[in-house]
């Protein structure tokens, strides 16, 4: 979003436009609802089933629809918004996400709540890519975009908060709908908002290419893969289904490599994938959705399962690691616009791992003070500090017209590894459960949270080898790519 002046030479010079920081507010909120929708559900999930009769295991579809549907999209819905334009294809992906909430706090049988948020999860998968790359597009590369960037991390921060602290007396209260209801009027907000703050951006092209086949592709290969790893617990890592599912998304992902090699506007130019900074900001990202992932969910199960926690109780005490994330996501901007993402990084990945390893140690009758507290203080700002070095690497020096695709693979990273984490805790706190009874739970869950440190060091690992140790310099203010005019 800039205000633009043409020279002689029919070069942009861009000055930053005033409305930016409203603007950030206002895609802020939009990160805000996803991820408190995200968070709202799993609280909420036990009071679905029981309202909804679902079957034994089959609550777990409201969330594993959602995956699916959101995983698979977001490469597509990053650069749909690139052609169509970022506000257009934004605000359609709100109006899509405000109808299936309402549709989800109506549904009246299982079957019609799993396909809503099958809807949910594609709107999603328009909308967050689509916010992040009108982030990028709003401010320039530097200090500016990494202090935005931060902003936006801490966002999620906040959602996940607000999901912890109100989750439970809203279901409570009001009924298990209302997690859904409470997206409709901020929904309605963001639709009001968008035209006076936001301004038109798309790629500039004479022709539209979807690639079909790149897109067709690609979107089987996430679905099947995030299919995979959702079930793997349940079907076993090693049984002919999931194996199955590896193989055939790796089939894919190879005939979408060479699809794309191939295209003349392909949906993934692969120069962006062999970008040694995008590639390893990515990975990075990956890991460490799956440490955050895999570590809230292990501490969900460990503390209403082993240590009787009610949801409200457990919200309030849990609050301390969003709130310190976003606390780290603020001083990491800051910390990578001096020194670069691999330390920054690094550090927080180490502060991940040594948290992790603090919570492998609960005991089972812990006390929140003793065994929790002081891992999730040194989890919170870790996650915080990598989540924002991890972005601002892979999404360094990636040009305009390809903003909206780099972002859904962004997205996609962390959202996909939190998948992986929780699929890998799982099977790691039922391989090492102790025999029956809370105590062999709590050995189960040690376990988890110990694989979660393993998360952790590989993720150390490919920052240190990845991602560059010095920060890149602002760019010049003058920028060679026109921008459509809303």
């Amino acid at each position: 979003m800039t205000a633009t002046t043409t020279t002689s030479a029919d070069l942009l010079v861009t000055t930053p436009d005033p409305r930016r920081w409203r603007a950030l507010a206002l895609l802020c909120l939009a990160g805000f609802m996803v991820i408190l929708d995200s968070q709202i559900v799993v609280l909420a999930l036990p009071s679905i089933a029981d309202g909804l009769g679902f079957s034994t295991g089959g609550a777990q579809w409201v969330m594993s629809a959602y995956l699916l549907s959101f995983g698979g999209l977001l490469l597509l819905g990053g650069r749909i918004a690139d052609l169509l334009g970022r506000r257009r294809v934004f605000m359609t992906g709100t109006l899509l996400f405000g109808l299936s909430s309402l549709l989800c706090g109506f549904a009246w049988s299982a079957g019609v709540l799993v396909a809503a948020r099958a809807v949910q999860g594609v709107s999603a998968a328009v909308m967050a890519p689509t916010a992040l790359s009108l982030l990028l597009n709003t401010f320039e590369e530097g200090p500016e975009r990494n202090k935005a960037l931060a902003i936006w991390s801490g966002s999620g921060g906040f959602g996940a908060t607000a999901a912890l602290l109100i989750g439970g007396p809203l279901t409570d209260v009001l009924g298990w709908q209302w997690v859904f209801f409470l997206n409709v009027p901020v929904a309605l907000l963001l639709l009001t908002l968008s035209p006076v703050l936001l301004r038109e951006s798309r790629t500039e092209a004479r022709t539209r290419s979807y690639d079909p086949a790149g897109a067709l592709t690609v979107t089987a290969a996430l679905v099947a893969c995030v299919y995979a790893v959702v079930e793997a617990p349940r079907a076993g890592w090693l049984s002919a289904q999931t194996l199955g599912l590896f193989a055939v998304a790796g089939v894919l992902t190879l005939l979408f490599v060479r699809v794309e090699a191939r295209s003349a506007r392909p949906l993934v130019p692969l120069r962006l994938l062999r970008a040694r900074s995008v590639s390893g900001g990515n990975l990075v990202v990956f890991l460490l959705g799956s440490c955050a992932f895999g570590m809230s969910y292990t501490l969900s199960q460990y503390g209403q399962g082993v240590l009787g926690y009610s949801p409200l109780r457990f919200g309030l005490y849990n609050v301390v690691m969003p709130a310190t994330a976003v606390i780290g996501s603020y001083a990491g901007q800051a910390l990578v616009t001096r020194v670069g993402a691999r330390p920054v990084a690094a550090g927080g990945l180490a502060l991940v791992g040594v948290g992790s390893l603090l919570l492998a140690g609960v005991p089972v009758d812990g006390g929140f003070v003793r065994d929790l507290f002081p891992g999730l203080l040194l989890f919170g700002p870790g996650l915080g500090a990598c989540a924002v070095a991890g972005s601002i690497a892979a999404l360094t020096g990636v040009e305009e017209r390809e903003s909206g695709v780099a972002s859904g693979i962004n997205t996609a990273a962390f959202q996909i590894g939190g998948a992986f984490g929780v699929a890998v805790v799982t099977s790691v706190a039922v391989s090492y459960a102790g025999g029956p009874g809370l105590a062999g739970l709590a050995a189960g869950y040690r376990a988890a949270f110990t694989a979660c440190a393993v998360l952790a060091a590989l993720g150390l690992g490919c920052a240190l080898a990845l991602l560059r140790g010095r920060g890149r310099p602002a760019p010049d203010r003058v920028v060679t790519t026109r921008r459509a005019r809303s």
